[in-house]
């Protein structure tokens, strides 16, 4: 045996329940083979709705929706987290998972503060099910995948404002778009309402600095995960 090799204790990866927890087992695949499919069933139907007359949204509408977007490509990613095994998936991939852990939950936690019905309590399950999968089911199992399943990829310090850069994106777009056609994808990022642009920049400053802690939180507990993976154990 090397010198080195007496010297570095081993790298145990999935020890314990970190092997149960391993995204290779079958359960946990068809897990989130479940909730990916049943993401974007309701994501079929939300179009097929928007598509019905008297709706009060169209197709082009609905895919501007930060929950649409955010949900769309969840339900793609789970679908193919299922589908292959962890090794034959980019090294990033614990990094997607961790943005998309991101996006949800502030779908989550932005329905229920600023768009939800005023009668609607935040805790409540009885909704529209495409809502229902969107708002409340996918922001929770992805969180509690994000910090259960095993990961063993850490992220760096700037992950968080990495991260940001969509939102940022989408929030330029939704303010573009409604200059041109009048249609604000949520109202408080309307103008035209009231309280005029000074309301509606100082809601989103307090939605950026949320979405700003969000992605803290999210970083700190992917990267508490990982070294929980990949600690290292003496013989």
């Amino acid at each position: 045996m090397s010198v080195v090799a007496t010297l570095v204790p081993p790298i145990e990866r999935h020890p314990g329940f970190n092997d149960a927890l391993h995204p290779d087992r079958a359960w946990i695949r068809l897990l989130r083979l479940a909730v990916g499919v049943f993401v974007l069933v309701a994501l079929v139907r939300k179009t097929y709705d928007a598509t019905l007359p008297g709706s009060d949204v169209d197709i082009g509408q609905l895919y501007s929706e930060f929950t649409v977007q955010s949900n769309l490509f969840l339900g793609l990613v789970l679908v193919v987290s299922a589908a292959r095994t962890r090794a034959r998936l980019p090294g990033w991939w614990d990094h997607l998972l961790g943005a998309l852990t991101f996006y949800l939950l502030m779908t989550g936690i932005i329905y229920a503060v600023l768009v939800a019905p005023p009668d609607e309590p935040w805790w409540s399950w009885d909704m529209y099910w495409p809502q229902l999968a969107h708002h409340r089911l996918a922001p929770l199992f992805i969180a509690f995948d994000w910090l259960l399943v095993t990961k063993t990829v850490h992220g760096k310090g700037w992950r968080p404002l990495a991260w940001l850069i969509y939102p940022s994106a989408f929030l330029i777009y939704s303010w573009i778009r409604g200059a041109i056609d009048g249609w604000y994808v949520y109202d408080f990022l309307d103008p035209t309402l009231e309280g005029g642009w000074p309301a509606a920049l100082m809601t989103t400053a307090q939605v950026l600095v949320a979405f700003l802690l969000i992605a803290l939180l999210v970083h700190f507990g992917g990267n508490a995960r990982a070294a929980l993976a990949t600690r290292p154990k003496r013989r």
